[in-house]
């Protein structure tokens, strides 16, 4: 809507509109569409503002982030004593490189990352649990760097398999 706008009173021309129009179809971030209208309207006028102050905690309790819901570039997840599940499969990732800082003293911390989302891994002490030996990402894929500290708890990471709807599914008539 914000780029109809700005090509019909004229601050884009037709192929500027034309060309961001087809960025903002192969975007695979939010941060990607937001820089396609970040020079033409202020701040506080954007269509897509992003947050980056939320975070992630469980103090002798069960939290659960999952769903359609936005996932700043830092993201700090902590379980103390507790349970969090960070499920990022339906999340829109602001940038091409999110770093979630995940700390269990004493709790679990479970993140569900979607198929087609590298993991990368560094500890500051104890490691997390999943599959360690991937290969190095490829270009442009998005990135997810879990910087773990774990002490008597664990960090658990694995990409589920899309559900199966029954032996045979039903087709649209």
């Amino acid at each position: 809507m914000a780029l109809a706008e700005a090509a019909s009173d004229g601050r884009l021309t037709m192929d500027e509109h034309a060309q961001r129009v087809q960025q903002a179809y192969a975007a695979r971030t939010l941060g990607d569409l937001a820089v396609l209208t970040s020079d033409l309207a202020a701040p506080a006028a954007q269509p897509l503002r992003l947050d980056n102050s939320r975070a992630v905690s469980a103090f002798f309790s069960r939290e659960r982030r999952d769903g359609r819901w936005v996932v700043p570039d830092r993201l700090a997840v902590t379980a103390v004593a507790g349970h969090v599940v960070l499920d990022l499969r339906e999340a829109l990732l602001q940038g091409r490189r999110t770093v979630v800082y995940a700390t269990a003293i004493g709790g679990q911390v479970h993140v569900l990352v979607p198929p087609g989302v590298a993991v990368v891994f560094s500890s500051l002490m104890g490691r997390p649990a999943g599959d360690e030996s991937t290969p190095p990402p490829a270009p442009g894929v998005p990135v997810i760097e879990l910087r773990t500290f774990v002490v008597a708890g664990r960090v658990h990471v694995r990409t589920p398999q899309p559900r199966r709807r029954g032996l045979f599914p039903r087709r649209n008539r």
